[in-house]
Parts: structure tokens; sequence; C-alpha cells
């Protein structure tokens, strides 16, 4: 490097371009103590005066210093009020030997540090001195010309010193006196995150890299993301006193931005529930975004039980809500005036009514809570806003297709960074995402909700086995696919004191699926009525099946696929003869008066709408007081499992049935269900028999028959 006008003769200069590439090494660091020892000494001293670490720690600094100390000048740094002269930082240039023995000027800039135990010591900056200066110039010193933001933190955690980059991005001339914490010491930084790490550091003396830290204006709402380094300033031996972070100002928060909206597409969303959906967006934006959730939806989504009362359309209507989903940082919800699942009311003129009237999200950083407020109307909402120290919030409408289906509120409370327009951006694409999925989810509970109640009506309202059997059932739908399918169960009384017991499955889920099970219920019914062996009832009712299919109005949404399965029984208690057919139905299962359970030994024929036929009845001689379960796959079959095994756990559950067919019928069902929510709809049909009052008890046996 050439010699410029001014510059000390018998100064050695520094390399060229050393403090200028970015990939230059680390910068020129150290640590002193009051008494001048060298305490730590980085590898960017080694790299500038070539002296080890090991061979410097525990050395007067004087010993390296070709100016006396006690004639070096010092210059304030701007802003920091502290020890040089009254400076708690300053500057100033020197004249040092590198380990070769040349000597050159340096300007070190000094920031005094107290550890908790009262020890003092200096962290210091090494860089070439300007040529042409005489005396230090802060304004040109190696932390304050770097583009990096530079700070240092005492041992508890409070901001001593910044650089010029830090003060200018955070628009302050200075620094607050060293009695404030970081919340207080510079205001729009997230404590919550920068804390943890600065003490983690100074506990563990082991450093931080690529932390984010974020910083918003409180003035402007302006935003600036960090990525810092976060490393511990402590001698060899002792307590850390401080710590100094170095920070770079990236992008990263839009990559994060885009992470968490990458990952709500796939966590929001997952069932069709409101009541998931909601809890699902809750737990996603906390505490990414915010640190209180909640999500109130409207009357249009049915959450179960009684209706809400209507929303008015009018501006002027006050809606009422039922709370779907909240989420916070604290546990135990303190932020909570609701529990999920209460009614929410809203007083009239407030925000949630303008997020929802005003076609646009409500936006307020920094909330005023004092008189003249919305708040005059919610004393319950104030106190908590009070107690929980709320200070920004964002409320959001939740619509889709055109219709309001409810409000989101995220707020903020230890995180002492207000929401920006950026953070409403990205809250907003949240709720569009969650909107979608809760609309889907209303959908199909409406659309589950009527299924059912067609089902429910088409299934008989009692089951009464006469004089022949005692009779219990169960029906569960499932929680999968459209919800409802097309199992039932009937008990039909037959001239002499016999019973019809019936069992079945339509192919399909949903409304349709419920429909044609009323149809293959109606002709079941027609064709008893006939007196039919079971045989040929199961062959006349494929037939049936066959040629409603044909004609288009089995079940519209699944034409490729129609029919169903069937199994038909009929007892008679004067011979305790029960004579079955089955159509593509699961076997039932034969509990004997000691409790043993078995699978029935029956015949089999193809599933109905096929038209083919042959189908082929048995008959079982029952003692008085066996017991015979019906059932449908749904019961028995999972994605997980095969029918065998779950035919074996069903044979298990049904060994040794109580007295009560309705305890049993509950017991099977618990059991069988344990593992998981049914991924089919289960009909579960038991009878105990009866005798004649002749009391002739049948013999055991099995003999089969064909249709009549």
């Amino acid at each position: 490097m050439a010699r410029r006008a001014g510059a000390d003769p018998e100064a050695k200069r520094i390399p060229a371009g050393f403090a200028d590439v970015p990939e230059a090494p680390a910068p020129a660091l150290a640590l002193l103590g009051s008494d001048g020892t060298i305490l730590a000494w980085g590898e960017g001293c080694r790299r500038l005066l070539g002296h080890r670490a090991e061979d410097v720690v525990g050395l007067p600094v004087r010993e390296l210093l070709e100016t006396p100390v006690e004639a070096v000048r010092w210059s304030p740094v701007q802003g920091d009020p502290g020890r040089h002269g009254g400076r708690r930082a300053a500057s100033a240039v020197v004249k040092v030997r590198h380990r070769d023995g040349e000597r050159f000027r340096l300007t070190v800039e000094t920031i005094a540090l107290t550890g908790a135990d009262g020890e003092s010591c200096w962290f210091v900056a090494i860089t070439e001195a300007p040529d042409g200066v005489p005396t230090a110039d802060a304004e040109a010193a190696l932390l304050d010309r770097s583009p990096l933001a530079v700070a240092v933190w005492d041992a508890r955690a409070r901001l001593l010193w910044s650089n010029r980059a830090c003060r200018e991005i955070v628009g302050r001339s200075e620094v607050d006196p060293p009695t404030r914490s970081t919340r207080r010491a510079v205001r729009g930084f997230d404590r919550t995150a920068i804390e943890p790490v600065i003490r983690r550091v100074l506990t563990s003396r082991e450093p931080v890299g690529d932390h984010v830290l974020r910083w918003v204006s409180p003035e402007h709402g302006r935003e600036v993301v960090f990525s810092s380094s976060v490393f511990p300033l402590a001698p060899e031996r002792g307590g850390p006193l401080g710590v100094c972070t170095v920070s770079l100002i990236t992008k990263s928060g839009e990559r994060e931005r885009l992470a968490l909206l990458g990952r709500a597409a796939n966590q929001i969303g997952t069932t069709l529930d409101v009541m998931t959906t909601a809890q699902e967006l809750a737990d996603m934006a906390v505490p990414a975004l915010a640190d209180y959730v909640t999500v109130d939806l409207a009357d249009a989504v049915p959450l179960g039980g009684e209706p809400l009362k209507r929303m008015s359309e009018a501006p002027a209507g006050i809606p009422v809500f039922r709370r779907a989903g909240q989420s916070s940082i604290h546990g135990g919800m303190p932020e909570a005036a609701f529990l999920v699942g209460d009614v929410v009311y809203v007083p009239p003129g407030s925000p949630f009514l303008t997020a929802l009237y005003g076609d646009e999200s409500y936006f307020e950083p920094a909330m005023r809570t004092g008189p003249g407020t919305w708040l005059d109307r919610d004393p319950q909402r104030r106190q908590l806003i009070h107690d929980t120290g709320m200070h920004s919030v964002m409320m959001i409408p939740l619509r889709a297709r055109g219709t309001i289906l409810g409000i989101a509120v995220f707020t903020r409370t230890d995180n002492a960074v207000p929401f920006t327009q950026d953070d409403l951006l990205l809250a907003e694409e949240l709720c569009v995402q969650a909107a979608l999925s809760l609309d889907n989810a209303r959908r199909y509970a409406r659309e589950r909700a009527a299924a059912l109640a067609l089902q429910r009506s088409l299934l008989p309202q009692e089951l009464s086995g006469g004089a022949a059997v005692d009779l219990a059932g169960r029906y569960l739908p499932s929680d999968r696919h459209e919800g409802v399918g097309g199992d039932w169960m009937d008990a039909i009384e037959l001239p002499g004191d016999r019973i019809a017991l019936v069992i079945g499955d339509v192919i399909g889920h949903g409304i349709n699926a419920a429909a044609a099970m009323g149809r293959m219920r109606t002709a079941v019914h027609t064709l008893a009525a006939l007196d039919q062996h079971p045989a040929e009832l199961l062959d006349h009712l494929d037939k049936v099946t066959a040629r409603l299919a044909e004609a288009g109005t089995w079940s519209p949404e699944y034409s490729s696929i129609t029919g169903g399965t069937c199994l038909y029984a009929v007892y008679d208690p004067a011979t305790g003869v029960c004579t079955l057919a089955r159509a593509g139905h699961p076997p039932p299962m034969l509990v004997a008066p000691d409790g043993h359970a078995r699978i029935a030994d029956t015949p089999v024929g193809p599933p109905l709408g096929i038209g083919t036929g042959a189908y082929e009845s048995v008959d079982l001689a029952l003692p008085e007081g066996s017991l015979l379960a019906f059932f449908t796959d749904g019961l028995v079959e999972t994605r997980q499992g095969d029918i065998d095994a779950g035919l074996d756990r069903l044979l298990a559950a049904l060994q040794r049935p109580s007295a009560s067919l309705e305890e049993l019928c509950a017991r099977v069902i618990a059991r069988m269900t344990t593992d998981a929510p049914p991924e089919d709809d289960i009909a579960l049909l038991v009878a105990r028999t009866h005798a004649d009052d002749g009391g002739r008890a049948a013999t055991h046996g099995e003999h089969r028959g064909p249709a009549a």
C-alpha cells in the first residue's frame, strides 16, 4: 500500500484490504482487565499483531505499546456516557509493536464492562488508524465504520453500547444509561427472542451463531430482520462480563414467512372438522406470529349442539360467535375471557364488527385502551388486556365463498414488538387458508347432518323381538369419508311368533347411500310380508337391486358400483331353529348358553345387485338362551388389520356375555373401537333366544337347505 500525505513514516502499514473485504478474518477483538492485563486475545489480534493468545494472555498491554499508557489521549465515542473522562466508551490512536519488531499505528476502541461480582474490564476493538488524523476519530473507528450492527451487553443483559450502524437502523442517536433491561433499552426489539440467548451465552460461555432477531419501529412500524452472532466477553478464568452481538440485516424474515405458509398448507385443514381446523389455525400462529390467538365461528358454522342466534345482515346487528379454537404461549390461557365451546359476545361499536362488516382486517399495532375507546363498553376485556399486557392486535374476518364464517384475533403480550404490515399480510394469508378449510368442513358437517337425519329416519326407531328373542342394537357412524354409510338393521315380526332379523350394508357413503339403504329396507319389508324363505328372499332382493341399478335410481353417486350385502335370518321359537342366508355379508357369531362363542358355519352367496342369485340357507338349532350377534364389516375390518384378526377380537369380546344385552353391545363397541375411530359405519344386532310356552328344547345341530 502506498503511503499517503501525513502518514507516520515509522508506522508499518497493515496489508491492503484486510478490513475492507467481506471475507476478511474475524475483527481484532480483545479483553483487558482494569489494571491493563490482557484477559482474552482474539484470532483477529493474532493476525494483526502476530502474537498468539498463549503468549500474551496475562501480560500487561503496555508491553505491546510504543505509546505510553499515560500519554494516550482518549476521545469519547459519541452518545455514550461512561468511564474515560466521564465516558463509558472511548477511542484513541496508539503505536504498537508487531511480533516481528515492526511498529505501526492502530485505532483502539474500548467499552467498559462490569461483571456480576463487580469486576471491571475493557472490551477492545482494534483497527488501522486513518492517515492524517492526529487524535482518535470515533466516527472513523472500526466498529462505527462497520456495516454490521454491533452491540455490547453487560452480564445482566442490559445494553451498554451500540455502533453507528445499529443506532442508525433503529433510529436512535444514543443508548440509554445501563439501568434498564433489554425491553426498555431499545424499544422495538423482541426481548423474548434476544434475552434468553444472551443468558444462555453468559451461562455456557459458548457463542451462538445465525440467531434471527426482529426490530420494529414503534413509531413507523418499519421492520428490520437481523441474523446475529452472539459471543461471550470473558477472560479465560472467571465468569463472563458481558456479550457482544454482531448482526447483519437479512431478508430471512421473508423466508420464514414463506416457510410458515408452507407449513400451514399442510397442517391447517387436516380433517373435515371445524373445531379441529380452528384449533390448527390458532396453533400454527403461536408463537411464530402471535402470543395469543382466538378463532370464533359464527352460527353459519355448526359446531354441534343448539344453533346460535342468527347473524343479522344489518351493520347494526350484534352477532354472537362460539369459541372454536385458541392458543397461547402461556399455560392455562390467562388471556382467555371464554373457553373453547363457549358462546362469545361482542359489544356494539367494537373492532370485531368493524372487521366483519368493513370487509377488511382491523389492524392496531399499539392498542388504545384508555377512556373513549370501545373498551368502555367491555370492561371484562379491558381488565384482561391490562392484566396480561396485550399491546398489539389484529382482527381478521374469516370469509369463504361469500359467507361470514367467523373472526380470528391475533395479539401480542410478552413479545414487545408491535405487529407490522408484513405480519398483517401473513395473518391474512393464514386466515384465507383456514377459511377455505373451514368452509369445506362446514359443508361436510351440513351434508353429514342431512345424511344422518335421513339415515336415522329410515332406520327402525325401536327394535322388538316379540316373544321370540330379546334384542339390542347399536349404530355408530364413521368419522371418515362422508361420515354416513348404508349400514342398517331390522327386526320384522312374522306369523306364528316368528321373528325375522336383518342386517345389511349398502355400498358407498353419504346421503345417496342412506337413500339406497332406505330402498333396500323397504324391499326387505315387502318380501318379508310374503313370508319367503331366507334364501328365496335374498334371490328376489338381488333382482330388485339389479333392476334399480339399471334404471339409475339405486344410487346416482355410485352409478358403476351398486348393491350391497345382507344377512336375513328367521327364528322360530316353537322349534328353536334359526334359518338364515347371507349375500356377501360377514358370518354371524353364535354364543352358547354356557358362554362359549364361535363363528356360525353358514354358506355365503354373492353380494346383492349382481343378479346371479344362487343363495343357500342354513338351519341352526339353538338351545334357549343362545345368543346371535349380527354385524357389518366396519366392526371387524380396518386398514391396519385384516378381517380375520377382527373376527378373533370380536369372538373374545362376546365370550361369557352379560345378562344385559345393552351392556354387551356397549362392551363390544368399546373394545372393538379402542385403538381408533371407526373407518366405516358399524351396525351391531344381538338377539337372545326364547323357547315357546311348551318349553321344547331344541337340540344342537346345523343343516342346510336350498332356496325355496
